[in-house]
């Protein structure tokens, strides 16, 4: 049994709305910090080019463990930098989103917002594969469900049916270019509203989930919002999972009659992309100057707050190699700074001065 019939994706109320100030305080703060990102890239292009590598390979496995696609972290960095073959469905998966995020990377601005782009990118996604359905819209009946951290799965929402699908997608592709094209909506509001309505239309039988990621950053990147180059956007929800199904149920009911209320997964995804903007800043004052490796880790445990792992710190100092970041960390335990507990990758670290 499919949805109730088309609707409208009509900007226009969404236009005439009277937002909050937290809403709004979101917006000026995230072009605050992109104003500040442009200067950062004038002043150093170099290091942050370190910073894309890491981001891709990052990007690539928070996105696919959101769907439960994982493999080791030395994998992921050989399927992402050395582009080694795939060994099986889950790295098929993961090489399928890298392959997607290296072209908006390299292309965003020659790739339009239509139905016919979005399923290129689709079957690019599913290129290492032999799935029938890649690039095309789905064919049965699909439902948006949650999975919590007690195990248990809930509906959250019917999506439309597939004989809508094709239709409904022109019509939201239309209607975002529109606005956009014609500057009627802020961008800040445009890219989360397209966001969502292409969940409710959830156009595809599988991987509806990692193409809203990626068209996320697409349309961020066509908008001037070029965070999610430096830092994933992917972990951030990933670590918020619950979050995140909460403002999509919260903003989907009554999305059928066009009577929904979308603030609440706009004030998430804007949260999620702020938070992107503060941890830019956070890894370009450890790039920007040059340091020896202890006094740049040492920086960066500063920046932890109770315990992390290496991996946290290897995000944090994308120029240091692993071996130099376990030799700071090693001196920083041993000059009584860090506190290590556990064993082999349970291993965490907290500050204690």
């Amino acid at each position: 049994m499919g949805g109730k019939g088309m609707r409208a994706f009509n900007y226009s109320k969404i236009r005439d709305n009277k937002w909050d100030s937290e809403l709004l305080g979101l917006i000026a703060a995230i072009y605050k910090e992109m104003g500040k990102q442009e200067l950062y890239l004038k002043q150093r292009p170099e290091e942050l080019e370190k910073l894309v590598e890491i981001a891709k390979i990052q990007s690539t496995e928070a996105s696919n463990a959101i769907e439960g696609i994982v493999t080791t972290n030395t994998r992921i960095r050989q399927l992402v930098e050395e582009k080694t073959t795939p060994r099986n469905r889950d790295e098929q998966e993961i090489v399928g989103y890298r392959d997607v995020l290296e072209i908006i990377h390299e292309n965003f601005d020659a790739i339009p917002i239509t139905r016919n782009y979005i399923l290129q990118l689709h079957k690019i996604l599913y290129s290492h594969m032999n799935n029938p359905a890649a690039g095309k819209t789905k064919t049965v009946q699909n439902y948006i469900s949650a999975t919590y951290p007690d195990g248990h799965t809930e509906t959250l929402f019917t999506p439309l049916a597939p004989y809508e699908t094709p239709e409904a997608l022109d019509r939201l592709c239309e209607a975002y270019n529109r606005v956009i094209g014609n500057f009627e909506l802020e961008p800040l509001l445009a890219v989360p509203i397209f966001i969502h309505d292409f969940l409710c239309i959830h156009p595809f039988n599988d991987g509806n989930g990692r193409m809203s990621r990626l068209l996320t950053t697409l349309i961020l990147y066509q908008n001037g919002f070029y965070v999610g180059k430096y830092v994933y956007l992917e972990a951030k929800i990933a670590k918020n999972k619950d979050l995140y199904y909460e403002a999509l149920a919260a903003s989907q009911d009554g999305w059928y009659e066009g009577k929904e209320d979308p603030v609440p997964f706009i004030k998430y995804l804007l949260g999620t992309i702020l938070a992107a903007y503060k941890d830019f800043e956070d890894r370009f004052a450890l790039v920007e100057t040059k340091r020896p490796a202890l006094d740049t880790v040492r920086l960066a445990a500063q920046n932890k707050i109770g315990r992390f792992t290496k991996q946290d710190i290897r995000e944090l100092c994308p120029s240091l190699s692993v071996s130099s970041i376990e030799g700071a960390l090693r001196k920083l335990v041993a000059s009584g700074e860090l506190k290590r507990e556990g064993r082999g990758k349970s291993i965490r670290y907290y500050r204690l001065k």
